[in-house]
């Protein structure tokens, strides 16, 4: 039997969407629930991957399927492509497995030509409405399929309105669209040295092709990875029978979504245009009536609009996004998906839809996605501040940011590269503008509505985005724009409010965010199924407060070189590090002991009752001392003073020496981490006796204080033994002097490929395993962090010679066994060995579901990814529950 390519939408159902596409497989699934859809065929992804394999052509089999399946359409409606008496027309639209919001290529009104548009002028009327969405085609055809950009079209538009004295396209009549034509023909012919194709079958022939070709086009190939979204799942192409909004006032185009898919209160919300076609309201040329206002205009379309958004809404179990057309008082679905929103939407909507008996609390945990939590946990502008307020438009998606004007997506991507805040400002965007979108703070547009591709992309990214703001009037070749008395040019501060719509001059004050109630549920119900514990990273009091708050159940990584950095604190570390003798180090660090003491009570007072993982000293000693160049520099420029301080420059010469000495070729595979503690066992004994004085203290008032004592950078067996010994030496002491007795426990961090393997040997000294994977990530792959993605991480990533970047997302493969080999051998040992992960992986979804599925015992992150990996490792127990 040969395969099936091509399938008519009452052929499919809505579980064929790998073969189908998204959009193909609710366009069949609509079909056969009886709603009103346009009928039409879609052309499958397997026949995508088909034309790549044969070299980007189609084959006779897939030809002859879609000239059969065009037959039967012809055969329903009783229309004909390119029948001048009576043509059919159609939209040629792409429909990705996962939804691709204005990534891939449209073409309506396929099937006009100088022959057919007189037909469809005398069937219906009209004049004006054919030759309308005879230049429409043009335009579209043009710039997808011959490859005439469309904003040469659109000058010749404006050219043309400026000679008829009007500001609409609606206002134009047919003899000026008979103009329009002509001047587009033209330009067709100048730019690609041919005629504008007449013969339907061939533009049908192209628009496909060209269908197929624009999944791999540069806007969607950026879109996939940014998404992750596999390269080799192809594209559907969907071929329906054109209905028309634009056939006069009682026709119109619209979208709309099911829920608010900015706040996911339950409420019809869209936009809707009277006389146009459907790519003016998503294009942002026109702005666009709320869908509230058809109740007014159309009130029995509106209603039958409603019926069907609740119909479909309740057969999907999700909020939906829907497009529809009104064609002389008729309603037509053309599409429904699963509707893009914004974090605090989705998580509205996942535990609304849980209290309406729709779904269960599992299903709503896993419709949550944990990355974009992270929109919840950003700030917002502090409503005390002072604004300046120079304009407002449509709250398109929420947030705040600030940052420096660009006009131009190009200039925001560099800018964003060199560490710069921007905020892109376009009339409208477009696909292509998509890497600046990615790079900036956030966006700003002048046209387009809420339903706009601004306004989409954004609220899919998490980006507070204002659209439709038309009192700003932007004048790109100048890169400034202007509001009433305001002049903003390219590179001044502005700020943004995605909530309220409101553009501001200069930066602001932004502050914490509130988590709602749902959010709260949400995360409650995630608590009730993981079964992995979450901890924080956190290195004082205040983020660890912090983390509590956000639900961390204990500290799982407090670096201790934090706590030396601070001003104070430097000229004794400075001190303990260039002493001569055993007696002068052991001054300075009395110096530093009831420094460290008061760090390590604040911290546990805070975690009370929850354990507290202290990694004690890790980095190199130089990191501490001034860089050996500027030394260099401040001694050459002391010694050719006449008046120099012969004293000042003995220091410096001294402190030259000292620097000199622990001066290393490659510092972080050196003098570091417990290697520190073997050579200098002083520093390590002044830390564990501070934590272990502070939890005497704490117990002593009652306070239940777990210290978890960690020793970093542990290769061999033997360094962890003698380590392990200082430090039940010193907690012996502490308590025979404090008359407390306290519990504690030792482990170390797995960051050498050696201790993973040789992890049965080190289990014999260690309660617990905490894997560091941002050194084991450099140490397995050789990379040094700073110089591989500053240099070349990020083109390994884009060119898929890796699949991510192995310091956000666990490489699974390589690193990932090396942790599930110490698992086994260290609990091969101790079948008790507590195991977790404090890398930034252990705030990364894919690393967590990872590390559930490898048996460990918990994972910690920075304070504000807690809930993010608390639904993350819910998501992980539900797909691998054991």
């Amino acid at each position: 039997m040969n395969q099936k390519f091509v399938y008519l939408f009452d052929e499919g159902r809505a579980d064929m969407k790998s073969l189908l596409g998204g959009k193909g497989a609710n366009l069949a699934e609509m079909t056969r629930a009886g709603l009103p859809v346009p009928p039409g065929f879609t052309i499958t992804t397997e026949a995508c991957n088909a034309f790549y394999s044969a070299g980007r052509t189609i084959s006779p089999e897939i030809q002859q399927q879609i000239d059969a399946a065009l037959a039967e359409l012809e055969k329903r409606v009783g229309k004909k492509l390119g029948d001048p008496a009576n043509p059919l027309l159609v939209s040629v639209r792409s429909g990705a497995v996962f939804s691709m919001p204005g990534m891939m290529d449209t073409i309506l009104n396929l099937g006009l030509n100088d022959e057919t548009v007189k037909g469809l002028a005398e069937l219906t009327g009209n004049p004006r409405f054919a030759y309308d969405c005879y230049r429409r085609f043009i335009q579209m055809f043009s710039d997808v399929v011959l490859g005439v950009d469309h904003y040469h079209f659109e000058q010749i538009l404006d050219q043309v309105k400026e000679t008829r004295v009007v500001r609409h396209d609606t206002e134009l009549t047919a003899e000026d669209w008979q103009d329009v034509i002509a001047r587009y023909k033209e330009l067709v012919r100048k730019e690609t040295k041919d005629d504008f194709p007449q013969d339907p079958s061939v533009q049908l022939d192209r628009a496909i092709r060209a269908v197929f070709l624009s999944w791999n086009n540069q806007r969607a190939f950026v879109y996939r990875r940014i998404n992750k979204i596999p390269d080799d799942l192809g594209t559907a192409v969907n071929v329906q029978m054109m209905v028309f909004g634009n056939m006069g006032d009682d026709s119109g185009t619209g979208v709309a979504f099911t829920r608010n898919p900015s706040t996911g209160e339950k409420e019809l919300y869209g936009e809707f245009l009277v006389n146009a076609q459907g790519e003016d309201v998503v294009a942002g040329i026109r702005t666009p009536q709320p869908i509230s206002a058809l109740k007014e205009i159309m009130p029995e379309i509106f209603q039958q609009f409603q019926e069907i958004a609740a119909r479909l809404e309740a057969h999907y179990k999700d909020m939906q996004d829907i497009e529809f057309t009104v064609e002389r008082g008729k309603l037509y679905m053309l599409q429904t998906r699963s509707g893009k929103r914004t974090a605090p939407a989705a998580v509205k909507i996942a535990v609304d839809l849980v209290a309406e008996g729709l779904i269960s609390k599992e299903e709503a945990l896993l419709r949550v996605d944990p990355d974009g939590l992270d929109q919840l946990l950003h700030r917002r502008i502090d409503p005390d501040a002072k604004l300046q307020v120079i304009a407002k438009g449509l709250p398109a998606s929420p947030g705040a940011a600030s940052g420096q004007v660009v006009f131009d997506a190009d200039l925001a991507d560099k800018l964003a590269g060199e560490g710069k805040k921007v905020i892109l400002v376009r009339p409208e965007t477009t696909p292509e503008d998509i890497h600046g979108m990615v790079a900036a703070q956030g966006i700003v547009t002048s046209r387009g509505g809420m339903t706009s591709h601004a306004a989409v992309v954004a609220r899919g990214m998490g980006k507070p985005c204002i659209c439709g703001c038309e009192s700003l009037r932007i004048d790109l070749r100048a890169k400034q724009f202007a509001v009433d008395d305001h002049v903003v040019k390219e590179g001044d501060w502005i700020s943004i409010d995605g909530a309220t719509g409101r553009v501001l001059l200069g930066e602001v004050p932004l502050i914490d965010p509130v988590l709602s109630p749902e959010f709260k549920q949400l995360l409650e119900w995630a608590d009730e199924v993981r079964q992995i514990d979450v901890r924080a990273n956190a290195d004082n009091p205040e983020d660890a407060l912090k983390a509590r708050e956000f639900g961390a159940q204990g500290i799982g990584l407090c670096r201790t070189e934090h706590m030396f950095m601070a001003i104070d604190r430097v000229p004794i570390v400075q001190e303990m590090i260039l002493a001569e003798t055993d007696e002068e180090r052991r001054r300075a660090l009395d110096k530093l002991l009831p420094m460290q003491q008061g760090d390590f009570e604040g911290i546990l007072r805070a975690m009370e009752g929850l354990p507290v993982t202290i990694r004690l000293l890790d980095p190199p000693l130089h990191e501490f001392l001034p860089n050996l160049e500027e030394l260099l520099v401040e001694l050459t420029k002391l010694r050719m003073q006449e008046d120099a301080d012969r004293e000042q420059i003995r220091e410096k010469e001294n402190l030259l020496r000292k620097v000199r000495a622990l001066h290393e070729f490659n510092p972080m595979l050196g003098h570091r981490g417990c290697r520190l503690g073997m050579t200098f066992p002083e520093i390590y004994e002044m830390q564990v006796v501070a934590i272990f004085r502070a939890t005497a203290k704490l117990r002593q008032e009652g306070i239940d204080a777990r210290p978890e004592v960690m020793i970093p950078l542990v290769g061999h067996v033997n360094e962890l033994r003698i380590m392990r010994e200082l430090v039940v030496e010193k907690a012996n002491q502490v308590m025979e002097e404090t008359g407390q007795r306290f519990e504690y426990t030792i482990g170390t961090m797995i960051e050498i490929p050696r201790a993973a393997l040789t992890a049965d040997e080190i289990a014999t000294e260690a309660d617990f395993f905490s894997f560091g994977t941002n050194d084991l990530t450099q140490t397995t792959f050789g990379f040094s962090r700073d110089d591989a993605e500053g240099k070349f991480l990020h083109q390994y990533v884009q060119h898929k010679v890796l699949p991510d970047n192995p310091f956000a997302v666990l490489d699974q493969t390589g690193v990932g066994k090396l942790i599930q080999m110490a698992e086994q051998l260290g609990r091969s040992v101790k079948p008790d060995l507590k195991l977790g992960i404090c890398g930034e992986h252990g705030g990364e979804k894919s690393s967590i579901e990872f590390c559930y599925k490898t048996g460990l015992n918990y994972v910690s992150c920075s304070p504000f990814r807690v809930p993010i990996a608390r639904l993350a490792a819910a998501q992980a127990t539900i797909k691998h529950r054991k």
